[in-house]
């Protein structure tokens, strides 16, 4: 189910938010493992089945099908298999986990700077001031989403709001596969009927205190006086509740990563062991990491080829540029160079990526220029294209090559 919801309200159109207001989004991929499974094991798709043990251990993730029956993620598999006969456990596979969830994270890392990760699939992002150069807030959730669903096949919910707490209640309420936005406006209109269950950090104690107070809903929380709350609650918590129930929350987002990389891979539809098929798709995935980079105003030096075989095992090779640069042919060279040295005896590929490291700031980079060296040259080109795809779309104008 995919759905893409505007903002709650009965307006003709979207009111203008307050400058310098915090628009905050909150990313959660939807049953993460079982998603990358389904991904790599599309024979899966539409069965029940969990990631975890047959009998032993808990299950990490269950597919949509599973949670129907009752499966629940840190639930034992014994009790699971006893729910859903017919589910289909996985053994985990954490490296590949380790791996989507950094290419999820580069995709982050072109968007801003400011990304707190709170596990391998969620994070929240400060998207304030990116308006003039991604559009609006729905347009940077929904490129999101098409980014992550093009190159790492799974699915994600995006939640939109002016505050963390507001986010993340969004992106449960779009869940699965969603997009949803609160404006600023809509707060207490999205928020009061919700039950207080919702709310981050209230567990089945504090739950409990409320009901016994009468409050089943934020809105009722919301208009229940502070100093009661705080009697019943404590003064910290009783005072946290009420100030959440009317939508105030002053946390910032926080954790942007020391050292940064972008980079892009892609799983073959079919294993492959075409040595020009590869060289193609590394053009490819050049080509979508320096777009990235022009994007989020950085420039690397070095660059790490990843190959996965068939079998699942993954091998990676890196080598540094005598100079940081952005433009596609050099990561791309830089990327073939790691490829030749390999030389593989027609293995069958499964996946490739490209990723550049060791970035800065353009403005901080310094930069070797031959004498040689033309005044414009590839880099001008790429950016007249990106130019192109920004206003007329991704299909707009790519490489004879790639075509």
């Amino acid at each position: 189910m995919t759905q893409e919801q505007r903002p709650v309200g009965t307006g003709a159109g979207p009111t203008p938010r307050v400058e310098h207001q915090p628009i905050i989004m909150h990313v959660d991929m939807d049953a993460f493992y079982a998603s990358v499974e389904l991904a790599r094991r599309p024979d899966l798709r539409g069965r029940p089945m969990w990631v975890g043990g047959a009998e032993r251990g808990v299950v990490l993730s269950a597919s949509y099908e599973a949670r129907a029956r009752g499966v629940r993620s840190g639930m034992p598999s014994s009790r699971a298999r006893r729910l859903c006969p017919e589910g289909i456990p996985v053994p985990p596979d954490h490296d590949t986990y380790a791996a989507v969830s950094e290419g999820v994270f580069a995709i982050f890392a072109t968007i801003t700077r400011q990304v707190e990760a709170l596990s391998i699939d969620e994070a929240f992002l400060d998207i304030t001031g990116t308006g003039p150069r991604l559009g609006s807030p729905l347009e940077v959730g929904a490129r999101i989403r098409a980014q992550v669903a093009d190159e790492q096949r799974i699915t994600c919910s995006v939640g939109i709001g002016p505050s963390k707490f507001l986010a993340k209640l969004a992106s449960t309420h779009c869940k699965p596969d969603g997009l949803h936005e609160v404006l600023p406006h809509q707060v207490t209109a999205f928020l009061h009927p919700l039950p207080v269950e919702r709310i981050w950090g209230v567990g089945e104690v504090t739950a409990g205190k409320l009901h016994t107070l009468g409050l089943t809903t934020i809105g009722q929380l919301a208009h229940t006086p502070r100093p009661t709350l705080q009697r019943a609650l404590g003064a910290h918590l009783g005072g946290w509740l009420h100030d959440l129930a009317w939508g105030r929350d002053t946390r910032q987002v926080t954790g942007a990563p020391s050292e940064r990389s972008i980079g892009a891979q892609e799983t073959f539809s079919r294993d492959t062991d075409d040595p020009e098929v590869v060289r193609t798709e590394l053009l490819r995935m050049a080509a979508r990491t320096t777009s990235r980079m022009r994007q989020a105003g950085v420039l690397g030096r070095g660059v790490t080829l990843s190959i996965r075989f068939s079998d699942f095992t993954t091998i990676t090779r890196t080598t540094n540029l005598p100079t940081p640069t952005d433009v596609t042919d050099e990561i791309y060279a830089g990327a073939l160079r790691c490829w030749q040295k390999l030389h593989l005896q027609r293995g069958r590929i499964r996946r490739v990526g490209v990723r550049v490291e060791n970035l800065v700031d353009r403005e901080d980079a310094y930069q070797q220029f031959t004498l040689d060296s033309p005044e414009r040259g590839m880099r001008e080109v790429e950016l007249a294209a990106d130019a192109v795809i920004a206003r007329f779309g991704p299909d707009a104008i790519r490489r004879g090559s790639l075509t």
